[in-house]
């Protein structure tokens, strides 16, 4: 992907500041994904954070924030950073050698969701080319209340839950459409879903997404990621076929960690046996050894055992590592070992990708260029097919 450089356009969505550089907007929500790896399946509310910090969770909005940017330092020169104080976003702004303009007030290690509509209203008000936020649903829905389509917005996935349709695929994928929105290469905005769902029922295997509304977001077919959809009721006997294709497989000297979803889901009815809709189970022996771990006790199972990971694409994303599993962490992929990692889809999700690459975004960028290239997907009993996986 080529980098913006030199002088970069206005691209007739946004404005110039009076020195003729581009005004990008930068929010972060510091505490974005940090309920994922410890299995909390969402960072919404007080309690949950409070909770996922006492599991030893670690933020990473931050980091996936300032690999978004690090696309953008060819054109520093060019763009004016307009953020909010410390971690909303002007630490990954100065981390990566920009001086922004930072306007607003926060209580520091304590933001809010209004501290999120507050800046985007006011970033609206400035005028500014693009929208660069870094969060999950929830801070979507804040930005989306704050400015609706007023303003051209992308996200930098950063969340555990990411259903909407506002983000990129990963966070160079949204420093790099930044980079060519900016520059006039892409100008064609669409309107993308703003989606969140209900984390209380959500936690229960209950998942109920609703739609908020519509972002105006740049973009690009391979750098913005689709609306997650649900599973269809003519899919049931390809996960059945599925299932017992996994479970014939299965050796009693290996455990089996299963992501979340219907089509894994199936794996464990087959066996007679209940599975953590939304959550990550691991199998031994054909009984359930544990049930929603998170990456922590995932690591303890896997002292001293061999061990196969069993994943299904998100819906029409694609995504397979990284999306609502984050359990499954670079430090347990690489336990487990690459080549024992198992993709099952049924052919309706894989029809429903138009020719798009599968793709992973562990927050690890070594890992995934590791994990792509072509890998076996099993779509049915003695069916399977060779497909692409991207980064």
């Amino acid at each position: 992907m080529n980098h913006v450089r030199g002088q970069v356009a206005a691209n007739g969505h946004g404005s110039l500041n009076r020195s003729g550089l581009a005004r990008l907007g930068l929010i972060v929500n510091p505490i974005a994904g940090i309920g994922g790896t410890v299995g909390l399946k969402g960072s919404d509310g007080a309690e949950i954070q409070r909770q996922a910090l006492e599991l030893g969770a670690l933020p990473q909005a931050l980091n996936r924030t300032t690999q978004a940017l690090e696309r953008l330092v060819p054109a520093r020169d060019a763009l004016e950073v307009i953020t909010y104080p410390g971690q909303m976003g002007e630490e990954a702004a100065r981390a990566c050698g920009f001086e922004p303009t930072v306007i607003g007030a926060i209580v520091p290690r304590k933001t809010t969701p209004e501290d999120t509509r507050v800046a985007a209203r006011e970033m609206r008000r400035l005028k500014v080319a693009l929208l660069l936020f870094a969060g999950g649903d929830g801070t979507a829905r804040d930005i989306y209340n704050a400015v609706g389509v007023g303003v051209p917005v992308l996200g930098i996935p950063a969340g555990v839950k990411i259903h909407s349709a506002v983000f990129a695929t990963n966070p160079t994928s949204a420093g790099d459409l930044a980079c060519l929105y900016l520059q006039g290469r892409v100008a064609r905005l669409r309107e993308a879903e703003v989606m969140d769902i209900d984390e209380e029922a959500y936690r229960r295997g209950i998942v109920s997404a609703r739609l908020y509304g519509y972002l105006q977001v740049p973009f690009k077919t391979s750098l913005v990621q689709s609306l997650k959809t649900a599973s269809s009721p003519g899919e049931r006997t390809a996960m059945a076929g599925i299932a017992w294709q996994v479970v014939e497989g299965m050796e009693d000297d290996r455990l089996y960690i299963l992501g979340p979803g219907t089509t894994t889901r199936a794996i464990t009815s087959a066996l007679g046996l209940d599975k953590t809709l939304i959550g990550v189970d691991v199998l031994f022996r054909g009984q359930l050894l544990a049930t929603d771990v998170n990456e922590s006790q995932l690591l303890g199972l896997l002292k001293g055992h061999k061990a196969r990971i069993v994943v299904t694409p998100i819906g029409s994303q694609g995504c397979i590592l990284g999306r609502g599993n984050q359990q499954l962490s670079p430090r347990v992929i690489r336990s487990v070992g690459l080549d024992n990692i198992v993709v099952v889809s049924t052919p309706a999700k894989i029809q429903a990708l138009g020719g798009r690459p599968l793709w992973v975004d562990t927050g690890d960028r070594s890992l995934d260029q590791a994990l792509s290239g072509y890998i076996k997907v099993i779509t049915g009993y003695n069916e399977q097919i060779v497909y692409k996986v991207s980064y």
